[in-house]
């Protein structure tokens, strides 16, 4: 392993294939005449966030009023907070707001009159829509319900009404453009129409429309005004399985030092577990769980092996790789492995910092 200094499990990132992922959004917004507004709950690191600016990115998402601070700090003006507003958050809203162009996410009556009560400052305001994903949101399709909030809306001042948004969080759940394209279909027609609406009344409201998978596997946004997606920025082995990437555009991997070998059950017992990857897991093709994948290194990068190993288990410090023969035959106690992750955006939250391979430290955002 050239890299230097690793002695406990080490967020890896490979620059190259995170500017090619960014890359590759960004062109797809521009092609569609729409805004890429990138939802930095992935990098959550103001250092990676500076790389959007080169393809024109000027307008996040993020998941709380904390990280909104966080990237504030780092120089960003506008900001839409993707998450239902908390009403005890109500003094971070009004000091904020007076610094950033800041976007809140309302969906109910008693959030909006609380606004209208207590806000000093103003703010935009976003419509959470379900259009079928059902977390939270009001359902596309009940009109009267949303026009009762936009008369609320309407009649404050502070209150700016932006536009609808929407987060199709089910097409997790498919695979492949065969199942993703027509629920993208489905909701475009439908936030077409609700936007067509109430367009008299507000002219410059917005559609905002995002998901890892849809954006990916699908080319034309041109009914939507913005695209939201985050995790394509490293992607990982869940969009993997998804369709919506290749291994190849995976761009963050654990480092993780061998501590034990079992060569007779054929498995290698890492320093990396369940506080460095978090517990989320995948079903591989075979039909098991499993929590990452190995990758090996060479020269620059990693590669992807012809014969698969992968993490079988995980416990709170512990990994357990199930090995191939080739990989039990060449590994060493005190060798170093890189691990896929299943879930980058969970991985990169327990983590301090990336490494890159020229030997980088770029700070997470410190939640301490």
């Amino acid at each position: 392993m050239p890299i230097p200094n690793i002695s406990v499990p080490t967020l890896l990132l490979d620059k190259q294939r995170c500017l090619r992922n960014i890359e590759r959004m960004a062109n797809k917004a521009k092609q569609s005449k729409s805004m890429l507004r990138p939802h930095f709950k992935t990098p959550q690191s103001n250092g990676v966030g500076t790389w959007f600016r080169d393809f024109g990115v000027d307008k996040i998402a993020v998941s709380s009023l904390r990280m909104a601070n966080y990237y504030a700090q780092g120089g960003w003006k506008d900001i839409t907070v993707a998450f239902p507003f908390n009403i005890l958050e109500i003094n971070s809203v009004n000091k904020l707001a007076q610094q950033i162009q800041l976007n809140l996410l309302v969906e109910s009556e008693a959030t909006v009159t609380f606004l209208k009560s207590n806000l000093k400052t103003p703010v935009g305001i976003f419509l959470k829509i379900d259009v079928g994903y059902h977390r939270t949101g009001i359902p596309v399709e009940n009109i009267p319900q949303i026009t009762a909030l936009l008369e609320q809306i309407k009649e404050h001042p502070l209150l700016h009404f932006k536009g609808f948004l929407a987060h199709a969080g089910h097409t997790y759940k498919k695979q492949g453009w065969a199942e993703i394209e027509p629920i993208y279909q489905q909701h475009r027609q439908a936030l077409h129409q609700l936007k067509q609406l109430f367009l008299s009344d507000f002219p410059d409201l917005i559609l905002s429309y995002g998901d890892t998978p849809s954006c990916s596997l699908l080319d034309n946004f041109s009914d939507f005004d913005e695209i939201r997606a985050g995790n394509f920025v490293f992607y990982d082995l869940s969009q993997y399985h998804i369709g919506a990437c290749q291994l190849d555009d995976i761009a963050v991997a654990m480092a993780c030092p061998v501590v034990a070998l079992h060569p007779e059950r054929s498995e290698i017992v890492v320093y990396g577990g369940g506080v460095h990857f978090s517990k989320d897991r995948a079903t591989h093709p075979n039909g098991f769980e499993y929590y990452g994948r190995v990758v090996i290194w060479d020269k620059h990068t990693w590669q992807i092996p012809e014969t698969e190993s992968y993490v079988k288990s995980l416990s709170q410090e512990h990994g357990v790789i199930k090995a191939s023969p080739e990989l039990m035959a060449s590994t060493e106690v005190g060798s170093i492995l890189l691990i896929l992750p299943i879930h980058s955006c969970m991985m990169v939250d327990l983590m301090p910092h990336y490494l890159t391979f020229d030997g980088e430290e770029i700070p997470i955002w410190d939640k301490r």
